[in-house]
């Protein structure tokens, strides 16, 4: 089962992150999506395994790619960098499926 659209109430932008150039970070180009975001402080931990203090979480739909280092802009009109992008999907159970994002 994938989250509910009626859940899904607001709308992002996500540049994809490509990987370093010789130029600095590259980005795909901008792609909006429905989301779900939440504007909360919270400490979570960075591929690295360091502490850092997310500003949002994003929820999207499990297909939404949206790799860490990507730039997203949310509703308040912020941009902010993918901290962690995990993705929840149940096998098959009754749970919703879906794509978590925390945002700096």
């Amino acid at each position: 089962m994938v989250i509910p659209g009626w859940l899904l109430q607001h709308e992002v932008t996500i540049e994809a992150y490509l990987g370093d150039t010789s130029t600095g970070p590259a980005y795909g180009p901008p792609v909006t999506a429905r989301a779900y975001v939440e504007e909360k402080a919270k400490t979570v931990r960075g591929r690295d395994g360091e502490e850092v203090t997310a500003s949002s979480t994003v929820w999207l739909l499990p297909t939404q790619d949206c790799p860490p280092e990507s730039r997203v802009t949310v509703p308040a009109g912020r941009t902010a960098s993918v901290i962690t992008s995990s993705l929840y999907e149940g096998g098959g159970l009754p749970t919703p499926d879906h794509r978590e994002v925390t945002l700096t």
